[in-house]
């Protein structure tokens, strides 16, 4: 039985498509995921990748966030968001537990995220992460291993941090008793057109 959260990001997927009058085909070929994977998608047979999402995302031309809340109405200049402590939007993935912060704004140029790294090899994914933008990540407890295509593996405990281009390939993993927390924040550059 899919969980709350993926029901309502399966409906809001479903919604949104719908909105647009759009056909899994259609949907498909506007955000370059396979038409079966938006179908398992929208019914909850499936938690998509990061990855998945920022296709989804540009091809609906929205925030990741967005994804998972009904829209808001466009803000002008003076926008802010506040999280309180434990507030935000939880998404699962078999390698991250990210909670998404600040979400309550659209058109944001980062994505911050609070993640809890479950990973604990680079065998367990089945292909490099990679997409347009930039990431940022700043360890906040337990010890990571910075995985990428061009570069050797970098550990990093808390209080160190990574910068890194999106489209290099790159995967994270915790390497510590407990699962690893850290700060995340993703341009959206991707969701742009950029």
């Amino acid at each position: 039985m899919p969980s709350t959260k993926q029901s309502a990001l399966a409906q809001r997927l479903r919604d949104l498509r719908k909105a647009r009058d759009w056909t899994l085909k259609q949907a498909a070929l506007a955000t370059g995921v396979a038409a079966s994977t938006l179908s398992k998608i929208e019914n909850g047979l499936l938690s998509p990748t990061y990855d998945n999402l920022l296709k989804i995302a540009a091809g609906l031309e929205l925030d990741v966030a967005e994804l998972f809340m009904p829209p808001h109405d466009h803000m002008g200049t003076g926008r802010q968001s506040i999280n309180q402590l434990g507030e935000g939007r939880s998404y699962e993935t078999p390698y991250y537990d990210h909670r998404l912060l600040c979400n309550a704004l659209s058109h944001k140029q980062m994505m911050p995220f609070y993640t809890r790294v479950k990973a604990r090899s680079f065998g367990e994914f089945h292909d490099w992460s990679r997409h347009r933008g930039e990431e940022f990540v700043y360890v906040l407890s337990g010890e990571i291993e910075l995985h990428t295509e061009f570069y050797q593996p970098t550990r990093l405990s808390a209080g160190e941090s990574f910068y890194i281009d999106s489209r290099m390939g790159h995967r994270v993993i915790s390497l510590s008793p407990e699962d690893a927390m850290v700060l995340w924040v993703s341009t959206a550059a991707e969701l742009d057109g950029q």
